[in-house]
């Protein structure tokens, strides 16, 4: 393997982990509120609302049914409004973004639906509000688990990282599809590969950790 190849290796790590986490980030700056909203205005939670709770969960599923490739094709033109360009590393962060937000959501609202009612019940006898009881309750009682759909959530972002390489994205994907597929370098894809792999099995392994240390005994 070259010395060009390999700079270009270490230049795709960089580049991958710089759109894992502006994506991860902006998806959950987006995506945590929402899936507060789904869980909070669902069927005999504090703030039940039918309508709103229909209306984003449509939008949610729709989101999540794309496949990741179509929906990257899909947001070309909004990738170019946002970022003037659809091809690159900042560029990649957008579809990543978007595709992420509901995962998160679902994630969201799937860990607040594992707290304890008792603790809700108790925090509404109190005279808690609706949003205090979310804020300062249900949230704290969810974190050892949304850490871990943290975890999950980042993972798969950078799993969506390595395809934005089909339409001209940066990182670990582009470096497989340019050297290792389209000019046969077998040990250049194997190794962005592996290099995935461990990345995704170091952030699990780091969420997992973190939930542990945050989950009461």
């Amino acid at each position: 393997m070259s010395d060009f190849i390999k700079e270009a290796i270490l230049s795709g790590i960089l580049e991958t982990f710089e759109m894992t986490f502006f994506a991860s980030l902006f998806s959950y700056i987006v995506g945590l509120p929402l899936g507060v909203l789904l869980y909070a205005t669902s069927k005999g939670r504090l703030l039940e609302n039918k309508a709103v709770n229909g209306v984003i969960g449509i939008i949610v599923n729709i989101t999540r049914s794309l496949p990741f490739l179509i929906l990257l094709v899909l947001l070309i033109p909004f990738t170019r409004f946002v970022v003037g360009t659809s091809i690159g590393t900042v560029a990649s962060i957008v579809p990543l973004t978007v595709g992420a937000i509901p995962i998160v959501a679902r994630m969201v609202e799937s860990s607040l639906n594992e707290v304890n009612p008792g603790i809700i019940e108790a925090a509404t006898s109190m005279g808690a509000s609706p949003v205090y009881t979310i804020i300062h309750f249900i949230i704290p009682e969810a974190t050892p688990s949304l850490l871990q759909g943290g975890a999950i959530n980042v993972a798969t972002v950078l799993g969506y990282s390595a395809m934005a390489g089909v339409i001209g994205g940066g990182g670990l994907g582009a470096i497989a599809l340019q050297y290792g597929y389209y000019r046969y370098q077998k040990d250049v894809l194997w190794t962005t590969v592996a290099l995935l792999v461990i990345m995704v099995m170091l952030i699990q392994e780091i969420g997992i950790r973190m939930s542990k240390k945050t989950r009461k005994t």
